[in-house]
């Protein structure tokens, strides 16, 4: 017999680890979460932990434990565009982390009457008021509620709802890499090869370069912005020691932040809570987990929890659609040059 659930969710990131966490301290629902995430297939990620995030984690009362952290610390942003040939440097506040390990010990944080499902969703029907899950063993559980907290790629938001508008692939490589040769962190622009942006980031003895790139030819266009950013920079990275690709969420228009419907809710950046122009997504996902948690919490009909969730999310939704028009504004080269020509909030190094 199928194991029923009152609810499933699909996704251990930050955000279905919220939801969990918080919804169970206080509310006696039977709740699986499942976790499809392993050492092998992991999420791509640079790991940088911004200030939104962490305060975030200030609010919640969490500190991140030392063994998360990785070298170096960053406290600032090379931006690079490699159509002026245009440099500044920036401050910025970062947490140089290990993203899988980061997504565990908020996993070791959930409560142990959450079951926690090792093992990955490949299909999802609704048969009436009851949503069926179909997981990769062969194993089904059944659910009244289900919760995407799947990602850019998020199964449950193509399934039952209209999918985002406009997508990335994600494409990061690690390089073995001397200290001291590229800064800790940098953004770069190219518009020949990706009207969004790329980076490198420093993780102990590794470079990580990465971009995001239109899905059609994206590996393509990966390897001829790495072959400019090499002539930029006069250093060939050689072989990677790792490549790694996953779906990025870019949202465009106030209707691809999506909240739910018929019982049926999305978090993080299956929501579309990503921020379009930098991609970080850590904040809302924390933020719309604990957001869906306390629209259960206060709900007394399971009814109004969409309604109370659209309310306890909108200034978040506020905030990432003004992210799409400053997106606009970095990824314009000719806004971007004036940007960067003025120098306007860039540091002078000695």
């Amino acid at each position: 017999m199928n194991k029923h659930y009152d609810i499933v969710i699909i996704g251990a990131g930050p955000s279905g680890c919220m939801f969990a966490s918080e919804l169970y301290k206080y509310k006696n629902y039977s709740i699986a979460l499942i976790d499809g995430q392993t050492e092998e297939n992991k999420k791509p990620c640079g790991g940088l932990l911004a200030p939104d995030a962490q305060k975030e984690l200030t609010k919640l009362n969490l500190t991140l434990p030392k063994y998360l952290l990785t070298d170096p610390q960053i406290f600032e942003v090379e931006t690079i565009d490699l159509k002026s040939r245009i440099k500044r440097y920036y401050q910025r506040h970062y947490l140089n982390m290990d993203r899988y390990k980061f997504d565990k010990w908020l996993l070791s944080l959930i409560p142990q009457g959450v079951n926690i499902i090792n093992d990955r969703c490949i299909h999802i029907r609704k048969n009436e008021s009851i949503y069926n899950v179909t997981l990769k063993s062969g194993a089904e559980i059944s659910c009244d509620y289900i919760v995407g907290a799947d990602g850019g790629n998020s199964l449950v938001r193509r399934t039952l709802f209209p999918a985002l508008t406009y997508t990335y692939t994600s494409i990061q490589e690690w390089f073995k890499c001397d200290k001291g040769l590229f800064p800790c962190y940098s953004c770069i622009f190219d518009p020949y090869t990706s009207d969004s942006c790329s980076w490198t980031i420093f993780k102990d003895d590794y470079i990580i370069y990465g971009g995001a790139f239109k899905t059609s030819d994206c590996k393509k266009r990966y390897e001829e912005q790495k072959l400019r950013v090499e002539e930029y920079i006069g250093y060939k990275f050689g072989k990677p020691e790792k490549t790694e690709a996953c779906m990025l969420s870019s949202p465009r228009r106030w209707k691809d932040f999506l909240c739910g419907k018929e019982n049926a809710y999305l978090i993080g950046e299956a929501a579309g809570f990503i921020s379009s122009s930098s991609f970080e997504g850590i904040s809302s996902a924390l933020t719309s987990g604990k957001m869906l948690s306390l629209a259960f919490i206060n709900s007394k009909k399971s009814k109004n929890v969409l309604k109370l969730y659209k309310k306890y999310s909108f200034k978040l939704r506020i905030k990432l659609y003004l992210k799409t028009i400053k997106r606009k504004i970095l990824c314009s080269p000719f806004l971007r040059f004036i940007i960067m020509k003025s120098g306007i909030k860039s540091i002078k190094k000695y």
